[in-house]
């Protein structure tokens, strides 16, 4: 039996390797001039491969479709992506959040093993060759065509081409063309775990915080609430909660707006209720009663966030302690726990760390990723429309998957 795997990222290395070692004749074609292009990034170059959570809060994290990935967990878990690498020399490490690195920070280091493996297996690799065609008689895949009119037969054919997010990592969506050429359903792709765009600019570009909770609310209904790390850009917010509520909500973006309204509401200090934060308020009052408002609140939270804490809270920065009435004082409590800016979009897709959206998954068997359609045609990875939270998650459904398909032989 011989196998085409279309695309040299996670899913398609690991399915090749995975393949190979069942004692199929696998060619792995990879368009790019390396393999692991996307991989080398991810984790800021770090390379959060898997995350060792138990399998109920794993498909917590994931945003869509967690029930066609059932099978795939089960049959490869985060565990088994741990004994994998682990097994082929890669010393990882677990963080906080139950997050997995390899010990020495390197996604380079997780790319080196899969080509090792690849290479021991006998996996045949194609760089430099694009895929221009899927060829299907009879409703079943049989050979692929290279752009340079190259033929190429097999039993097996499996697209492994990612999303469109990180385009210069080669993810340009050849996978959704083949898709629809051949008949399948392809939900409409849109940025997930990308950078939120918010209206107001109070210019706090760089600023960190650490320990806050950021919520999502709609019509005053909190809707979705991170608890984390976040960062302030030049035209919104990132960091690992923003990205997360970004996939929570882009579901209702598209065309460059919201159909519907979104509000980011951020607590500054989630550790204190409103009693404890107003005694808090009090005591520092009393304490420095003829200091002025913006000088107190230094305290309380960075200084570049003073003066839009104040100007939401309807004061004046230059009033001193002694003259806050009880109503002003409740007011900046409220505001220090619900910090609020008008969410205008996201940024564009190729600024998302994932694709959200894909081939459909009702036209695709879970069992084994291939296509209800087309027969010995699969679908495993980002190309399909899985999506989850930053954390690993991702990187383990593509290697998962890859799994899964290689168990159809």
């Amino acid at each position: 039996m011989n196998a085409i795997v279309i695309g040299g990222g996670a899913s398609g290395m690991m399915c090749a390797i995975l393949l190979a070692q069942k004692g199929a004749e696998v060619t792995l074609i990879e368009k790019n001039e390396k393999l692991g292009k996307k991989l080398f990034i991810t984790g800021k170059g770090r390379c959060n491969l898997t995350n060792n959570c138990d399998l109920h809060d794993f498909f917590a994290n994931i945003v869509t479709n967690s029930k066609f990935t059932t099978s795939a967990l089960y049959g490869f878990s985060p565990k088994d992506t741990i004994d994998f690498f682990e097994t082929n020399g890669v010393k990882l490490k677990t963080e906080r959040g139950n997050r997995v690195f390899p010990q020495s920070d390197k996604s380079s280091d997780i790319i080196k093993c899969l080509e090792k493996t690849l290479r021991s297996s006998g996996v045949e690799v194609r760089l430099n060759t694009a895929v221009n065609e899927i060829c299907v008689e009879d409703g079943c895949a049989h050979a692929v065509k290279t752009t340079d009119g190259e033929k190429i037969s097999a039993d097996k054919i499996v697209v492994a081409t990612g999303g469109i997010s990180y385009q210069t990592t080669g993810s340009t969506g050849d996978g959704y063309r083949w898709a629809k050429e051949l008949g399948h359903n392809v939900i409409e792709p849109k940025p997930a775990l990308v950078p939120i765009l918010l209206k107001e600019q109070y210019g706090l570009q760089g600023l960190s915080l650490k320990n806050v909770s950021a919520s999502i609310v709609r019509d005053g209904k909190t809707l979705f609430s991170q608890f984390g790390e976040m960062l302030f850009t030049h035209s919104g917010v990132s960091g690992p909660i923003i990205l997360s509520l970004s996939s929570l909500i882009n579901k209702h973006y598209s065309a460059g707006k919201f159909d519907v309204k979104y509000s980011l509401c951020i607590d500054l200090k989630p550790a204190l209720d409103n009693e404890t934060l107003q005694n808090r308020l009090i005591r520092e009052f009393a304490q420095r009663s003829n200091v002025e408002l913006k000088n107190i609140l230094t305290a309380l939270m960075p200084k570049s966030l003073v003066s839009v804490v104040i100007r939401q809270s309807c004061l004046n920065e230059r009033q001193v302690a002694n003259s806050v009435t009880k109503d002003q004082r409740e007011r900046l409590a409220l505001t220090i726990k619900n910090l609020t800016f008008s969410i205008v979009g996201l940024e564009n897709i190729n600024a998302g760390i994932i694709t959200s959206g894909g081939v459909d998954c009702k036209q695709v068997n879970p069992k084994d990723m291939m296509s209800k359609l087309i027969k010995n045609l699969y679908f495993i990875g980002e190309v399909l429309d899985v999506d989850a939270l930053t954390g690993g998650f991702n990187l383990q459904l593509a290697f998962s998957t890859a799994h899964q398909m290689s168990k159809s032989i």
